[in-house]
This record gives C-alpha cells, sequence and structure tokens, in this order.
C-alpha cells in the first residue's frame, strides 16, 4: 500500500511569497498556460532500446521534475495553505472499444524502473475498467495533479480550464502528437499553473531540467 503524503504547513506571514500568493489567490484570481516544445529524439530511442513504452516514461519524467520544486507542490488542506512532499500523477487511461477514458494514478517513486513496474500492473488490474475512475476501490490521492496527452493532435497551444470554485494550486500537464523537425522529434508540452503558486521563473527552471532529462534518458533507464 502507497504511503500517505506528507503535507508541511506554511506560515503566510513570514513566507517569502505570502504577500504574492494573498494577491493571485484571492484579490486577483490568476492562472496562465504556456505551450513548448519538447525534443524527445534521445528518450524515444532509448525507450524503444529498452522495449519500454513511452507514456509512463512521460508521466514519471514530468512528476519527478516537478517534485523538484516545492512552489509546484502546494495546496491547501483543512483550510491551511502547505505544500506535499511529492506529487502522484492522476492520467487518463483511454479505452478503444468505446473511445472513453478513465482515471488512473500511480504514486511517485524515485527509481524509474519502479515507478514503471507499479504503472505496468495498474494497467494489468484496473486497465479494462469503464467509468471516471478506473481503480475503484479507492480515491485519488490528495496530492494528485492532473497530467495526460492528446496523441493524436500535433497542437500549438493547448489550455486547461476549470470551473469548480475551490482551491486548487498544482500544474495541468498535456503532451501533444509528436512531429519530426529538421530530423528532430519533437513534443509539444502545455503546462497551466496557479500564478498564486507559480511564476515564469519556475517555469523555466521546470522546463531547462525536463529537457537535461530528456536527453539524458537512457541513464534512468539503466538505474542511474
Amino acid at each position: 500500500m502507497a504511503r500517505e503524503p506528507i503535507f508541511t504547513p506554511i506560515d503566510l506571514q513570514t513566507w517569502e511569497r505570502g504577500q504574492i500568493f494573498y494577491y493571485f489567490s484571492k484579490m486577483a484570481p490568476t492562472g496562465y498556460a504556456l505551450t513548448v516544445d519538447v525534443d524527445v529524439t534521445q528518450m524515444r530511442a532509448a525507450l524503444e532500446k529498452a522495449k519500454l513504452k513511452f507514456f509512463p516514461a512521460y508521466l514519471w519524467l514530468v512528476t519527478k521534475t516537478l517534485n523538484a520544486q516545492p512552489a509546484f507542490r502546494i495546496a491547501e488542506k483543512d483550510g491551511q495553505i502547505g505544500f506535499y512532499d511529492t506529487l502522484t500523477p492522476l492520467y487518463a487511461a483511454f479505452h478503444d472499444d468505446d473511445k472513453t477514458f478513465s482515471l488512473m494514478w500511480t504514486p511517485y517513486e524515485a527509481d524509474f524502473g519502479a515507478f514503471y513496474a507499479a504503472y505496468m500492473e495498474n494497467q494489468r488490474r484496473y486497465g479494462e475498467n469503464h467509468g471516471v475512475l478506473a481503480q475503484p476501490d479507492r480515491l485519488p490521492p490528495p496530492n494528485a495533479y492532473t497530467v495526460s496527452c492528446i496523441p493524436w493532435v500535433p497542437f500549438t497551444h493547448f489550455s486547461v480550464h476549470s470551473y469548480e470554485n475551490k482551491p486548487y494550486y498544482f500544474p495541468s500537464v498535456e503532451a501533444g502528437k509528436f512531429r519530426m523537425e529538421n530530423g528532430r522529434l519533437k513534443m509539444p508540452l502545455s503546462i497551466t499553473c496557479h500564478h498564486a503558486a507559480t511564476d515564469g521563473w519556475h517555469i523555466h527552471l521546470f522546463l531547462e531540467q525536463l529537457q537535461a532529462d530528456a536527453d539524458r534518458f537512457e541513464d534512468y533507464i539503466d538505474g542511474k
């Protein structure tokens, strides 16, 4: 059984981001989204060589990179602002038979091999389950964030809009269809964030590390 995520409260009065958080969550609630191209040439080649699926590797890599910054892990629990120690990817499992999808989640593991094995076990146990939640015997954990892909569409922009009025500060990440450009394999990647939790600097660090790790993904397959 997966362990409970650890929640650490934040003192808004002493937090260096306290005033910014208050402004963009209470006075002028603001979100933003941007889309970039990620070069996945080396990552896909390494996965194909190892005969591994791309999607769980993508889930792991995005989650690993988000987890590196507390700003992406900010949440509200029982009226208290704080951050979780990790995020858990909540993703869509597509059903070929009726073209619907169900939500699944796999707790993050720092070791790629362990996460990949857990993902594949989830697919084996719950992959054929229809309905909103593919894992019907439980609810998504409180540290679950949305990450998915639209593998049929090579978009240049994607934005997630929520129509529910509740405090939600985790990012949402969406990937699109690969395309070849000058001999390199590119994947559009959109990230939607709450401005109370993150700024452009956090996005810069996320994208810089994501690309660096995609370029050296073979190391993670080898367990380095």
